[in-house]
């Protein structure tokens, strides 16, 4: 096998040293790509409350942040923007989402139909992408459970106060009882010294 002339060997090598630093700023690039920090990443709340889905990001240059919902009822998209622009909120979700620059958004006034998984989707200008899950679940507050054990205790405080009447009216009765057992006891006696006087 004859050897490469110089031109060939020169131009393969230029060939070689270029594909070799693509795949050094490739890996550089990959490696400064978006990261995320979802730091609650399991909410519970009450109907009627507004809750927050905090998340923190960080990537090179502006990326376009994505927010999705997803739970038994199906899947949407509540929200797409990048920081600084206007925010495109679905119809689902109008008036009640609020963006920050950082990725979270805030939720109003949520419902039982909120409970779900909340994606969020952070993409970057040149193509890396990084997303993390929220778990939302939101409960009623049971005012029948609380209007039971209301009602359960006016019922035994009336049950009390009858109680402490009847005792009342016992111990009345009891000290009249008394008082006039005594004055018959009275009576009798003198009845019987008078007798034993008039005997004498």
């Amino acid at each position: 096998m004859r050897p490469l002339p110089s031109g060939r060997r020169k131009t393969r090598g230029i060939s070689l040293g270029l594909f070799a630093l693509c795949l050094a700023t490739a890996r550089c690039l990959q490696s400064q790509g978006v990261s995320l920090y979802i730091p609650q990443a399991t909410i519970n709340a009450t109907v009627k409350e507004d809750i927050l889905l905090s998340v923190e990001y960080s990537c090179h240059g502006v990326p376009t942040i994505e927010w999705t919902y997803s739970s038994n009822w199906g899947t949407q998209k509540i929200v797409e923007w990048k920081p600084g622009t206007q925010a495109n909120i679905s119809q689902s979700h109008k008036d009640r989402v609020c963006t920050f620059d950082n990725g979270s958004i805030q939720l109003f006034s949520v419902g039982v139909r909120d409970s779900g998984y909340y994606v969020i989707t952070v993409t970057e200008r040149l193509g890396s992408s990084q997303f993390g899950t929220i778990v939302l679940h939101v409960s009623e507050i049971l005012y029948e459970d609380l209007h039971f054990v209301a009602v359960i205790l006016a019922f035994l405080a009336a049950v009390a106060a009858v109680l402490i009447s009847l005792m009342w009216v016992c111990n009345k009765c009891a000290y009249k009882f008394q008082r006039k057992r005594g004055h018959k006891l009275k009576e009798s006696t003198t009845e019987e010294i008078e007798l034993e006087d008039v005997e004498c």
